[in-house]
């Protein structure tokens, strides 16, 4: 990018460093998971809001610039943005890049995963919630079941050492916990347990389903036998761990054990709307500016005062205060669609 600003290190108020930032390609969706879109209607980003690839590459660069090295593509679904493979291969020629990744559902992932591999994708996370497909269906409300499965199998073909995402919900799918690492072993993958949030469209939330970080440890202790911390070399949101066998899994605990010291992660909508934390109401609006006209120069001031005024620990304030309700209300969601997870990108 073109500035004359000094390339400065970026802290929060918590000395934060932002490092780690999350792009929204697309809202729309192709599945109905009920921990994220429950409901049956939903409102849609207006389409001409929708950031143009020029649009994105121009917002990148500048948080290249202050210091962001991790890009991750989500959605919504991100393979159902058009063209989204040129956009990777625009991304990955960006020199500032060191980790750019994508979480996709892996409905159509494999047609595209040769195409993401060539055009310089570094990583990939599919999310994978049962391994049955009556309970898939029921979940998704979605017959994409071997579809999913289909996509996994071209994740271990052209990016080995792939993740997989679990949303582990008590009654819905925790019996699964054993026979999903051993899909995972089986793929080359490491699988991440994710407690269920009460962020968002996660309308039907309660405490009671959340199967926290210890309950998962003490099931998989109770089958593998001891389970082993990997130290941590990074600020990502798993705790990692190893069985006697060799294998690695994770846990994202950010409902019974938050994050929030570390996060050094940021997510931008994709009508650019950029959001500070999961659990932030309101986000900065880059989209105006930038179609306004602003300068990288200004662009770069813009989010450098945002970032440095970062106060949010969003999941530790919610932990506190933490109702067994969701935190959204229903009617909340349906006058602002950038509530919702599926918008901001997880």
């Amino acid at each position: 990018m073109s500035t004359s600003l000094p390339p400065l290190p970026l802290r929060d108020v918590h000395q934060r460093p932002l490092r780690n930032l999350r792009l929204s390609v697309t809202d729309r969706c192709n599945l109905r998971c009920q921990y994220c879109m429950p409901e049956d209607e939903y409102a849609w980003l207006p389409r001409h809001d929708i950031l143009h690839f020029e649009e994105i590459e121009r917002l990148v660069d500048v948080f290249l610039f202050l210091g962001v090295d991790k890009v991750r593509l989500t959605g919504g679904e991100p393979l159902l943005r058009r063209d989204v493979t040129e956009l990777v291969a625009r991304l990955a020629s960006r020199l500032g890049i060191r980790d750019l990744a994508m979480t996709t559902n892996g409905v159509l992932l494999r047609p595209a995963a040769p195409d993401l591999k060539r055009a310089g994708l570094h990583r990939l996370t599919v999310s994978l919630d049962t391994l049955q497909a009556d309970r898939f269906e029921r979940l998704s409300r979605s017959a994409e079941f071997h579809r999913v499965l289909d996509g996994l199998e071209a994740a271990a073909e052209y990016f080995p050492g792939f993740k997989i995402d679990t949303v582990a919900i008590r009654g819905v799918n925790d019996d699964e916990v054993i026979a999903l690492l051993d899909r995972a072993r089986a793929l080359g993958a490491e699988l991440r347990f994710i407690e269920y949030m009460d962020v968002g469209g996660a309308t039907h939330w309660s405490q009671s389903q959340v199967v926290s970080r210890a309950e998962l440890l003490g099931m998989i202790a109770a089958h593998y036998g001891a389970v082993a911390p990997v130290d941590r070399v990074d600020a990502a949101p798993a705790d990692r761990f190893r069985l006697a066998h060799g294998q690695t899994f994770g846990i994202i605990a950010s409902t019974t054990t938050p994050f929030c010291a570390d996060c050094d992660r940021s997510r931008l909508t994709a009508d650019g709307l950029w959001y500070l934390c999961l659990y932030a109401a309101r986000g900065t609006d880059l989209r105006g500016p930038l179609r306004g006209g602003a300068s990288a120069d200004a662009l770069a001031t813009l989010i450098r005062g945002v970032w440095q005024a970062r106060t949010d620990r969003g999941a530790e304030t919610r932990q506190v205060v933490r109702a067994d309700a969701p935190f959204i209300p229903l009617s909340a969601l349906k006058r602002d669609p950038h509530l919702e997870m599926h918008t901001r990108g997880g």
